[in-house]
């Protein structure tokens, strides 16, 4: 038998969305959405009723300050990895890159 995985958006988007400060339904209006139906559209993402497509989830994303990546971490450690990885420089990242890569081939 098959073990269920949990989507993780809907956590992350509370979580991603409480860090930032601000309601369910002030997001939703950032984001262009009606103010009658802002709070309601936010709350059924982050119940997991409906899932945002990418271009919506890209908006998210991008008003609360993460990368989309960030909302399919399962762990709370990916997905601080995912938020700090963001930062970086593309020169940090590809030298942080080769150590990891040396490091997986000498523990082989």
């Amino acid at each position: 038998m098959s073990e269920t995985k949990i989507n993780p958006l809907p956590l992350r988007l509370k979580m991603a969305r409480l860090k930032k400060g601000i309601s369910q339904m002030n997001l939703g209006i950032q984001l262009g959405m009606e103010p009658g139906t802002a709070s309601a559209r936010m709350n059924h993402y982050e119940k997991g009723k409906h899932t945002p497509d990418y271009s919506t989830l890209k908006a998210i994303a991008d008003e609360l300050g993460v990368p989309v990546a960030y909302f399919f971490c399962e762990s709370e450690s990916s997905a601080e990895l995912i938020c700090l990885l963001d930062k970086m420089s593309e020169e940090s990242k590809a030298m942080l890159l080769k150590q990891i890569r040396s490091e997986n081939l000498d523990s082989k």
